[in-house]
């Protein structure tokens, strides 16, 4: 799960799948957003998964949304399209070994206290990035940014980076105000003490400043008086409140807030009132683990009891809990970006096969323990849910899955180290590039945590590591469809479903549209 931690030629945008277009259906009634101080406030409820408003250590869902708004990047996307990174605060121009990536800063862009924002800035939030060795250091991993001139800044990677325009759009790559920063205790290494004051202080660009930020609670936003971007907020206030999703159904209906995030499918239906409902599939991928590691599991590192596995998992009834909108995970690439296998490529239930496979595996009567967070809900879904109708569909197989949920900081700690027999897992996109998922590979991050070490399978690794580097969409689409063809063939992961995702709200507020990287830009909404 990646927010628990958890282009091919000059100019040219990487060409991924659309992402799921969101459809919108609209019930009766009506509702409207709230005002303070004489101003319009708008009021958004969503289940947090926050830790900082620091972009430099932020890397969660809720962090996202509240530093999209804080904070801008150089580069980002028009809406919900991830096909192609567009300018926000500079242009860009990669060039053909895909090693450089050259960005002219557009002139005029100023911080919310009213000074120039300048190169110096950009390579200060960047390098503070890497030195930090945050949650975030990875999207800058063998990337070294220098000031070429007052306007120019050049990332350069040790080997060829496609997949770098579409990491830089993301939130924790905003641009801090250095001056203000390092006043602040900022710096660019590990002795950074300018958390505190983030988290109480905005020093960005973006549209809206912080003006109360509570882990807990709540998060309270104002209009930057000082914006100078293309596309003024339409709200004065914004008030992101930390509410589970049954009271958020409540909330949105009575009008106490005028959108809701993190609604079920079956939560949002038959919503009256004048409310509005966006849906669409999700690019989060949830997946089972079976760790590699004989010294945890010398059950779930069996290869049959594995094929067993794959082969007795009912995928069609996973979905019938997942509500409309949701699909089957065809491979560990979401069906929305590039390399994404197709969906006649989706593993689909052999009963007969999975008997057979366990009857080959020589262990009798197989007992494993399941591992999950039991406190989270992915899109609304809750794990706890998923994790019941896989015991009651392997046990048909002849397998006994014991279910061992833990609240989440606890199970996090297991799946992070690798202490997981089986475990039951999402990955969201950390940016909507298909290398983003080589992590799943022997030797790298959720491999490791999955027992699977490096020298596991050459050939796979092999694979990722020219994926990595190749340039040009076919090829890449190629290389990464034979991956998760190889990954679903013999690897310790068992892709599941995409689930759907459903948003509320009210009849007046317009402009809402699902962002994987960042959810949802405040700054975009509007109301009628």
């Amino acid at each position: 799960m990646s927010r628990l931690r958890t282009g091919s030629s000059p100019a040219a945008a990487l060409s991924l799948l659309a992402v799921a277009a969101l459809t919108l259906s609209a019930c009766s009634g009506g509702s409207t957003s709230g005002s303070a101080g004489g101003g319009k406030t708008l009021v958004i409820d969503t289940s947090f998964n926050l830790k900082t408003a620091d972009p430099g250590r932020e890397f969660e869902p809720t962090g996202g949304i509240v530093d999209k708004a804080l904070y801008q990047t150089l580069l980002t996307f028009k809406g919900g399209d991830v096909t192609e990174p567009v300018p926000e605060l500079a242009t860009y121009e990669q060039s053909t070994d895909g090693k450089t990536l050259t960005l002219k800063l557009k002139p005029g862009a100023k911080f919310s206290d009213g000074s120039a924002l300048t190169a110096d800035d950009v390579v200060f939030s960047l390098n503070r990035v890497i030195g930090l060795k945050g949650n975030p250091s990875f999207l800058l991993d063998g990337v070294t940014v220098t000031k070429t001139d007052a306007t120019t800044i050049t990332l350069t990677s040790k080997k060829a980076n496609p997949a770098l325009p579409y990491i830089l759009p993301n939130p924790a790559l905003g641009i801090l105000n250095s001056k203000t920063v390092k006043a602040n205790g900022g710096s660019t290494t590990a002795a950074d003490k300018a958390e505190t004051y983030l988290n109480t202080h905005s020093a960005g660009s973006g549209p809206y400043t912080l003006t109360s930020f509570n882990t807990n609670t709540q998060v309270v936003l104002e209009k930057n008086a000082k914006y100078t971007g293309s596309a003024k907020p339409a709200y004065d206030k914004i008030v992101i409140r930390n509410v589970q999703a049954p009271t958020q159904k409540l909330n949105v209906q009575r009008g106490d807030s005028q959108i809701a995030l993190d609604l079920t499918a079956d939560q949002a239906e038959g919503l009256t009132g004048g409310l509005k409902v966006l849906s669409g599939t999700s690019s989060d991928v949830v997946f089972l683990l079976l760790n590699q590691d004989k010294k945890i599991s010398s059950t779930t590192s069996n290869a049959k009891f594995a094929e067993a596995v794959r082969k007795g998992v009912d995928y069609a009834g996973l979905l019938s809990i997942a509500g409309k909108g949701s699909v089957q995970a065809a491979g560990v690439i979401p069906s929305t970006f590039l390399g994404a296998l197709p969906a006649a490529q989706a593993t689909s239930r052999d009963l007969a096969g999975a008997k057979a496979a366990l009857a080959a595996s020589g262990l009798k009567n197989p007992s494993v323990s399941l591992g999950y967070p039991s406190d989270l809900t992915v899109d609304g879904l809750s794990l706890q849910t998923i994790a019941e109708r896989l015991q009651a569909q392997l046990k048909e197989v002849g397998i006994t899955v014991n279910l061992a949920p833990a609240p989440t900081t606890t199970e996090l700690e297991k799946y992070r180290s690798g202490k997981e027999e089986a475990g039951l897992w999402y990955w969201g996109p950390d940016y909507p590039d298909p290398s983003d998922y080589l992590v799943f590979l022997p030797g790298n991050l959720v491999g490791l945590r999955a027992g699977w070490k490096a020298g596991a399978d050459p050939e796979l690794t092999a694979l990722g590591e020219k994926a990595a580097t190749t340039i040009g969409d076919d090829a890449r689409k190629a290389l990464y469809e034979q991956i998760q063809t190889k990954l679903n063939a013999s690897g310790p992961f068992v892709p599941l479903l995409q689930p759907s995702r459903h948003t509320v709200t009210a009849a007046s507020v317009t402009g809402v549209t699902y962002n994987p990287v960042w959810t949802l830009d405040v700054a975009a909404v509007g109301s009628k």
